[in-house]
């Protein structure tokens, strides 16, 4: 598990920042757009230098059910300009690629996005792991570090986290980082189920996983 970026980064030896070449002048405008590295992975944030990954990324059948099909190289051109765009804002947040960090293979994407539901900003997370890879608590790897950075550095009291209400895997993901169900709700016209977790709450498990 992630912990606090600039307190702690130096007594954590599981914790690195990568900070290096054009990618550390980005980090200028945003010190949040920084390659992270859990036990396992290495997390990118999505920029435009991202669209091949992205786009081998979807490739995935299985990550790509649940997004309209596999993509062209074109939409992932234009989606990793999008992030990127978010990620060079001021305190700017968006998805990562993760990166096994020992062999540098893909292993899926994930972190926080600020979505527009029901009439106001939230900081959402979510997460997608190629097949391959499944079932090896990647997911919930991925959704520790994003909620790390969003109770840490970002001014937000809960984070969300939606998807399909067939969906079980991600659902299953979400309970396990102690999600609690909501509600089912429509958004831009499909049917989703609907989870939160305050900081309030994440901060009691964090204390009681230390002890």
């Amino acid at each position: 598990m992630l912990i606090d970026w600039y307190n702690s980064r130096m007594n954590n030896p599981d914790f690195e920042i990568a900070n290096t070449g054009s990618h550390s002048d980005k980090t200028k405008l945003n010190p949040l757009n920084e390659d992270i590295y859990t036990d396992r992975l290495r997390l990118k944030p999505i920029g435009a230098d991202s669209a091949e990954d992205l786009w081998r990324l979807f490739q995935d059948d299985d990550i790509a059910k649940w997004y309209g099909g596999k993509w062209t190289m074109e939409k992932a051109e234009v989606e990793a300009a999008k992030m990127g765009e978010a990620w060079n804002k001021p305190g700017g947040v968006h998805k990562w690629i993760a990166y096994d960090k020992s062999t540098n293979e893909i292993i899926g994407r994930g972190g926080l996005s600020i979505v527009h539901m029901e009439g106001k900003d939230e900081v959402e997370i979510g997460w997608a792991v190629r097949q391959k890879f499944q079932g090896q608590g990647y997911a919930s790897e991925i959704g520790r570090a994003g909620l790390d950075l969003a109770f840490s550095e970002l001014d937000t009291d809960h984070v969300i986290a939606f998807t399909e209400p067939h969906n079980e895997r991600s659902r299953d993901v979400m309970e396990r980082l102690d999600f609690t169900y909501v509600k089912e709700m429509d958004h831009e016209g499909e049917r989703f189920v609907l989870y939160r977790l305050t900081k309030e709450n994440y901060g009691k498990i964090t204390s009681n996983s230390q002890n």
